[in-house]
């Protein structure tokens, strides 16, 4: 038997903020990199970093590797131009 069933609206999310296409597909944007992971195999080592993409919550962020996201996503992997940002702040300051 069927039971009727309230949806929560604080969990509809706009499709315009989405940018969905027209075949109702959409590309996730990286927006920040929360870890790196090496993974020592026999003969070479595997950088691994876990990525938060945009419209996803921490706990959704996934292990991407290095070379596909430094070629994907190389803005990423810039120096921040901005001092007051990151360690290096921390350490100017000491």
């Amino acid at each position: 038997m069927l039971k009727k069933c309230m949806g929560d609206p604080s969990l509809i999310i706009p499709t315009e903020d989405i940018e969905i296409k027209d075949n109702l597909s959409y590309e996730e944007i990286p927006v920040q990199i929360l870890d790196r992971q090496v993974r020592k195999l026999r003969t070479k080592e595997v950088v691994s970093f876990k990525v938060l993409w945009r419209n996803q919550f921490v706990k959704e962020a996934t292990w991407e590797a290095e070379e596909d996201m430094k070629k994907r996503y190389p803005h990423l992997f810039e120096p921040r131009e901005n001092p007051d940002q990151g360690t290096n702040s921390l350490i100017s300051t000491l």
